[in-house]
């Protein structure tokens, strides 16, 4: 008499192969409901997700923000100096969120984390940075792509809202998440991968 095979086993190979076979760009990550991609383009080049996490203001959920890089750092320093594509993805959860408010955020990220000079130095690109932006609504995604040649593209779903030229520009955006000063010390802690 030969030993019986449950029931369960061939399922349970047939689930395995098929999980092995997944595409990689299948895979995902959940944040208050949201997915988000485990990697993206900019450019032609790969991006792996660094971090992900939620933007809260005063217990609110405002979006689910996302960090993606050539490859996987927990240093915030590093990841602001190096000229190479990235990509941030915030995704809004909250009901609307003004142009007028979302241009104060990137003035007081910019402000908290710069020197006087570097922040005058940049005050002009700026104002043209807050004109990209429109109101945006809950299931709205901002996506910007930091370029390798030194530019921040805009889009706002599909749509190309347009870009802001300078290293040094995208470094100070780049703080507004993961500087000294950022918008929120928990999603700052989620993009660099739960590490500093």
């Amino acid at each position: 008499m030969r030993p019986q095979t449950p029931l369960f086993l061939p399922a349970t190979l047939v689930l395995l192969v098929a999980l092995i076979l997944l595409p990689v760009s299948s895979l995902a990550v959940t944040v208050a409901d949201v997915t988000l991609p485990d990697t993206v383009e900019v450019d032609g080049r790969s991006l792996v997700l660094n971090g992900a996490g939620l933007r809260t203001k005063f217990f609110f959920k405002i979006y689910a923000g996302a960090l993606y890089l050539r490859e996987k750092s927990h240093d915030a320093e590093t990841i602001i100096a190096d000229p190479g594509p990235k990509q941030v993805i915030m995704h809004f959860i909250y009901d609307e969120v003004s142009a007028e408010k979302l241009a104060g955020g990137w003035r007081e990220g910019f402000e908290s984390n710069l020197s006087d000079e570097a922040f005058d130095a940049l005050k002009a690109r700026l104002a043209t940075f807050n004109q990209l932006f429109p109101t945006v609504h809950k299931g709205d995604r901002i996506v910007l792509d930091f370029t390798a040649d030194g530019r921040v593209r805009v889009r706002i779903g599909d749509e190309l809202r347009g870009s802001i030229e300078g290293h040094d520009f995208q470094q100070a955006l780049l703080r507004v998440w993961l500087g000294e000063e950022p918008a929120d010390w928990d999603l700052r802690e989620a993009m660099l991968g739960g590490e500093d």
